[in-house]
């Protein structure tokens, strides 16, 4: 009997599959050198990203992708549009803000099918309807996404609404207050403080984005067509294999960003699963990764709505569906 564990077996059995199943063009040329621009610093929301690296997904697609790390500083779609990578981790506002602005940036895929941005309250707080008495820490940014949905949709206003200092201080220290945040993220600092947070998903609310795309130039997309299919695919597989097991992806995530801790990675990646965030939605019936019409143009109708786009922006060339939809990677 062999000594090679089940696993591991299924494992080699599965890579030696997905190379038989690649083009021979594609197992013969040396990998083809592919740029990715993320949005902050590594974190478990990047991490079907770095999955694909530590498990040579990209290369068995023929890829060798270099997940380059932004943050506060870093413009993604300025270093997009000066040729620094070929795609970025974007967001419908801004992509459709820059369509709008005649650059030539498309959106081929979407990462997470619900944008994260989440309002947290206190333990007390059961409905969310009942924040209308309450003080809100809302961001700038914030101002322009999806503090117009919440006052056009809830009736709340400017005057209960206070700056986020990106800290968890002021709700901790104040029980009348809720605060803007990921729900991936900021829930984990409240409770690490001894406070069970109400978690209040706004695209469980009906708001209606995609998160973290993956956005292009149109030429790059003219260019580097078939690379931009893989990409996607490889991604999608990495996004599947994280959740299952992201060991590997959080390896190379604590290696580009040390300070992250283990606890917090591990509450994230249970957050991104419970909501849904990448397999639920459309990604349910459709693959990872995947976007519909529908979606952009709720998207649109509420930025229209709101005074955020002009009502006579094309939306339409924000985004193409004709590469994700070949993807077809089911979570």
């Amino acid at each position: 009997m062999s000594s090679v564990p089940n696993s591991s077996r299924r494992a080699a059995l599965a890579a030696l599959a997905s190379a038989a199943a690649l083009p021979a063009r594609v197992l013969a040329e040396p990998p083809e050198k592919f740029v990715f621009l993320t949005n902050w610093y590594a974190e478990a929301e990047h991490g079907g990203y770095y999955q694909a690296i530590a498990e040579g997904t990209y290369r068995r697609h023929g890829l060798d992708v270099d997940v380059r790390m932004g943050g506060p500083q870093v413009n993604v779609m300025q270093l997009l549009l000066a040729g620094k990578a070929d795609a970025v981790m974007g967001y419908d506002f801004q992509t459709i803000s820059a369509v709008a602005q005649d650059l030539p940036v498309v959106t081929v895929g979407a990462t997470f099918q619900k944008d994260p941005a989440a309002i947290i309250a206190h333990p007390d707080v059961h409905r969310f309807e009942d924040l209308r008495s309450r003080t809100l820490l809302i961001g700038q940014a914030s101002e322009t996404t999806f503090w117009p949905w919440i006052k056009k949709r809830y009736g709340f206003t400017d005057a209960q609404k206070r700056p986020y200092a990106y800290s968890v201080q002021q709700f901790l220290t104040d029980p009348n207050i809720a605060q803007q945040g990921y729900a991936t993220s900021e829930p984990y600092s409240i409770e690490k403080a001894g406070v069970k947070p109400v978690i209040f998903l706004l695209a469980d609310l009906g708001y209606p984005p995609y998160a973290e795309t993956i956005v292009t130039t149109r030429a790059v997309l003219g260019r580097r067509r078939d690379a931009m299919l893989r990409f996607l695919r490889a991604t999608a597989e990495g996004w599947k294999s994280y959740l299952a097991n992201p060991a590997p992806g959080n390896a190379l995530i604590r290696k580009a960003n040390p300070e992250i801790e283990e606890a917090l990675l591990a509450f994230s990646v249970a957050k991104m699963k419970s909501f849904g965030l990448v397999t639920g939605g459309d990604a349910a019936r459709r693959g990872i990764l995947t976007m519909t019409d529908a979606r952009w143009k709720q998207t649109f109708d509420f930025m229209a709505g709101a005074g955020l786009a002009a009502p006579s922006t094309d939306y339409r060339r924000a985004y193409t569906l004709d590469l994700v939809e070949q993807v077809r990677v089911m979570p």
